[in-house]
């Protein structure tokens, strides 16, 4: 008995579509599901990791202020010593570098470095004030049996400084809790400054992560299920239609066959429209190119402000809170103001200049410009320079101070910082030692070409000329979108009438921008 008749053809190929289909739905939504909170499980822990990170950070930061503060009226304070450990203690007494956050300065003035009973006094401590003044025994343990105050002292003995961590009361509350503490050794007057925050603080920050995390997440599964149970209907439907569809054929096979061949006729008749419609895709498509590589660049220039900002910022919040500082004590006098105010005044352009550089980078123009090689490169230098100082990546470069050339100029810009970035990417996720990257220029008889080598290793892709390819990477999803080389090639190809090209060197990859000698002038 055959199982497979002209009569059953359709509803067999119908119910094996189905089978296969709603396997492969079923299939993909239980490893998505699956890998997508496994993925949230493992970036949390790092999230947590970091975030402890720099918590320990901002309480370093913190003391390392105050004692600023204090070196500072030390130097320039014209009164005893005895008012400004007076002055100082008020001040501590007073500080809150959060709102609404149980962190607070403590201060221990040392009696014995070597620790032992009556080992130090303690000075400030708005949680307890009724042991501040008291003497206090480093045998003292917490409700861990944690000798706490042994355990920082002896890193104080040997580094000067001392992340610690134990249990301790909570303001405003009876509980005793798990605290993070940073402890800094002043010489001048044998005090340690110290600060901490309490863990289960942190732990509330981390959670309300947690759940928005968790909260977007369950939407984007549901969200996702959705669409795949769409497409297995879709699937099913569209099965149903072909299984009758193949009725059709078996039962007007020659009527069909007659229908095709007039197609194919037809098709043969208007394959010119056709061509047209399917340049006409490609131009769209390359312009979502350009688009989409602008964004990148968009996203690219802001994240380079945000490292060229960061130290400026925080120059400023040292400014500010020094002048807040002698204004709480009555001491800010004219003089003192003016200089802070200009040097506030120089921060604050310099974050202006760092504006204008990325403006004029990113500003559309359709000229050709001549200009110098060298400045060229500062001025890209100046967009990716902090990025790269970041990750301790090395620039080498050299190039003649009289190279001059005539094309497009934010254009080749563009280029360069891909390349750069590309660079700096590898470099980075291949974690490797004494990274380097070397710009050089040379006159050829034809052309001018600009070199950018790293020493990643270079390219292990086959062939070489791949990685210009539209949408090719060799980078994860999240980093790589595979159109930067392309755009870059396209605009040094094509606009410039010139030619990218790349090979691998002793090192690494060595890319060459070759830009025509008809679109350069040497001065006369």
């Amino acid at each position: 008995m055959k199982l497979i008749t002209q009569k059953n053809l359709s509803k067999i190929t119908i119910y094996i579509f189905i089978i296969i289909m709603s396997s492969m739905i079923f299939m993909i939504t239980y490893f998505y599901v699956k890998n997508t909170y496994e993925d949230f499980e493992s970036e949390m822990k790092i999230f947590k990791k970091e975030y402890y990170e720099i918590k320990k950070k901002t309480l370093k930061k913190e003391v390392d202020t105050v004692l600023d503060i204090l070196n500072y009226n030390v130097i320039k304070s014209d009164i005893d010593i005895k008012e400004q450990k007076a002055d100082a203690i008020r001040l501590l007494n007073n500080i809150r570098f959060e709102k609404n956050k149980s962190n607070y300065f403590f201060v221990y003035e040392i009696k014995k470095i070597k620790g032992g009973d009556d080992f130090a006094k303690l000075l400030v401590n708005p949680n307890r004030p009724d042991i501040v003044g008291q003497l206090i025994s480093t045998n003292y343990t917490d409700t861990n049996g944690v000798k706490f105050r042994e355990n920082f002292l002896s890193d104080i003995r040997k580094k000067e400084e001392s992340y610690t961590q134990y249990t301790y009361k909570k303001p405003g509350s009876k509980e005793v809790k798990q605290k993070l503490s940073y402890f800094k050794y002043y010489k001048n007057w044998k005090w340690v400054l110290a600060v901490g925050v309490y863990t289960d603080d942190v732990e509330k920050e981390i959670s309300l992560k947690r759940e928005h995390l968790e909260s977007s997440i369950k939407k984007q599964v549901g969200q996702n299920v959705v669409l795949f149970i769409m497409f297995l209907s879709l699937g099913i439907l569209i099965s149903i239609l072909v299984s009758q569809k193949i009725d059709e054929v078996l039962k007007e096979y020659e009527e069909k066959v007659k229908a095709k061949t007039q197609e194919l006729e037809n098709l043969n008749t208007t394959l010119e429209n056709k061509v047209k419609e399917e340049l006409e895709k490609n131009r769209e498509k390359e312009q979502l190119l350009v688009q989409k590589s602008k964004f990148i660049a968009l996203g690219e220039m802001i994240s380079n402000i945000a490292h060229q900002w960061r130290q400026p910022l925080s120059e400023l919040s040292s400014i500010l809170m020094f002048i807040k500082f002698k204004h709480s004590i009555n001491a800010l006098d004219d003089e003192t103001m003016e200089k802070k105010s200009q040097e506030a005044d120089t921060v604050i352009n310099y974050m202006s200049h760092t504006i204008d550089d990325f403006r004029n980078f990113f500003m559309p123009k359709k000229e050709k410009e001549e200009f110098y090689l060298h400045k060229v490169i500062d001025s890209v230098m100046r967009i990716v320079s902090s990025s790269l100082e970041n990750h301790k990546i090395n620039i080498d470069i050299n190039i003649d101070k009289n190279t001059k050339l005539k094309t497009f100029l934010n254009e080749y810009e563009q280029v360069i910082l891909n390349i750069l970035k590309n660079a700096k990417d590898v470099l980075i996720e291949k974690k490797i030692k004494n990274p380097q990257i070397k710009i050089t220029a040379y006159e050829e008889p034809l052309y001018v070409v600009l070199y950018i080598e790293d020493n990643a290793g270079g390219i292990t892709v086959e062939p070489k000329g791949k990685i210009f390819e539209p949408y090719f990477t060799t980078k994860d999803d999240s980093n790589g979108t595979g159109i930067g080389l392309y755009m870059s090639k396209i605009i040094v190809d094509k606009n410039m009438k010139g030619k990218l090209r790349v090979k691998n060197t002793r090192n690494g990859a060595k890319f060459g921008i070759h830009i025509p000698k008809d679109f350069s002038k040497k001065e006369s």
